[in-house]
């Protein structure tokens, strides 16, 4: 996992928590600011902060639009708080003209817990991991109120609100791991990113080579 190359959204929010846990565990982080900051990533982190702030700074820097191409062609990515937001299909509580990434097949509401003063933190038992429990931080969290087909729960409250999701190489969090000293979910990331380079930057064989001479021959004819 050394020296695996991941990007932090670095907008707004709690960057330097997130890259103090991923250096920690051996990735070499970039703070992506401009679309350039994408290339050669092979994970993304979503921090927290402020959904629409960061909604529209991302528009702001012209990387809605790669991000949004990034996850659909795979890109690993772990969303916390209003990084799960900026991950949902579907928001409810958002203001006028907000809107997310995308790419989980979920509805989550934003400030479903109350304000600043409501926060808490709580232990979550989280099957995939087993033992110990996760303690866990909400801040102004959102809340996952719907679950759709092609998205997996991880975790809930105890009295059964969703909080914790998975979709292929997508993670979303109503919480901070970043700020309680939990490293397992960013573990799991790195382990989707790992295998996410690795078949990235397998050496093509010929036949790889081949049909990519032949999409690119076709893409210059339609040009002319």
């Amino acid at each position: 996992m050394s020296g695996l190359r991941v990007g932090v959204l670095a907008l707004q929010g709690d960057v330097r928590e997130h890259v103090r846990v991923l250096s920690s565990l051996g990735a070499s982080v970039v703070n992506v600011r401009r679309p350039q900051d994408l290339e050669g990533i092979r994970g993304l982190v979503l921090p927290g902060g402020e959904s629409s702030v960061i909604d529209k700074l991302a528009r702001a820097y012209g990387l809605r639009q790669p991000i949004r191409d990034a996850i659909a062609a795979g890109l690993p990515v772990l969303g916390t708080c209003a990084g799960l937001i900026l991950l949902a299909d579907r928001v409810g509580g958002a203001i006028a003209g907000q809107e997310s990434f995308g790419g989980l097949d979920i509805t989550v509401q934003r400030n479903a817990f109350g304000s600043q003063v409501d926060s808490f933190e709580t232990e979550l038992a989280v099957p995939a991991f087993g033992k110990p429990p996760v303690h866990a931080a909400f801040i102004r969290a959102p809340l996952i109120e719907r679950v759709g087909p092609g998205a997996h729960v991880l975790a809930t409250l105890p009295d059964g609100r969703i909080v914790a999701v998975e979709q292929g190489a997508l993670i979303g969090l109503a919480f901070h791991p970043e700020v309680t000293g939990e490293t397992r979910f960013h573990q799991r990331f790195l382990g989707t990113a790992r295998r996410f380079a690795a078949k990235t930057d397998a050496p093509q064989g010929p036949r790889d080579r081949a049909a990519a001479a032949i999409n690119t021959a076709d893409a210059t004819r339609g040009r002319t």
